[in-house]
């Protein structure tokens, strides 16, 4: 895996532990090798881990619409920004740069971007692996209604057994890791039913 597209808010949000945690997700990429693919913000979580993964030496790829960029959102200290003309096409991009794909804390953004990656995965539009790095439990409610829906007969078990869900960074890595360019399908390890 050498690069990882992690999702994340562009506020801090009220605990700030979300902060620390996305600092600590920038440092461990950097530190393993990884680069980081993200939304190219300056604020918020998303600048706390691009500014760790750079002060740790990682490499940064920022991917940001023009609109965005004219508003000043964008950091300016990663290694590579890609200027794109739409959201649709930033997600693209973003897909395309990374080998696997990261939900951090975030709201509606983050959730829409994860939640496209993975109904493209199930559909077989890409081989990457999908995970909730679920810290302090952030993402325990989420997982608990995917769940309910899947009971419902709305997802199917092995899309469920396909998503990598754990509490802490080198957990969620190696779960990638082992889904990396399998298909969908029920998974070895943790999963989230």
């Amino acid at each position: 895996m050498r690069s990882v597209a992690v999702f994340l808010a562009s506020s801090n949000g009220s605990d700030p532990a979300h902060a620390a945690l996305a600092a600590s997700v920038g440092t461990e990429l950097a530190r393993q090798g990884i680069t980081l693919v993200y939304g190219g913000g300056r604020r918020g979580l998303m600048g706390m881990v691009a500014d760790s993964a750079l002060k740790a030496g990682g490499e940064v790829i920022g991917v940001m619409p023009r609109s965005m960029v004219e508003r000043e959102w964008a950091h300016e200290g990663a290694t590579q920004l890609l200027i794109c003309d739409s959201m649709h096409e930033r997600k693209a991009l973003m897909a395309e740069r990374a080998d696997a794909f990261i939900a951090l804390p975030g709201g509606l953004g983050t959730l829409e971007e994860i939640f496209e990656v993975w109904s493209w995965r199930q559909l077989g539009f890409h081989d990457k692996p999908i995970g909730f790095l679920d810290a302090g439990g952030f993402w325990a409610p989420l997982l608990g209604a995917l769940r309910d829906i899947a009971a419902s007969g709305f997802i199917p078990a092995s899309t469920l057994d396909d998503l990598a869900v754990a509490s802490d960074l080198p957990g969620l890595l190696e779960a990638l890791q082992e889904r990396l360019h399998s298909l969908p399908q029920p998974a070895h390890g943790k999963s989230l039913r």
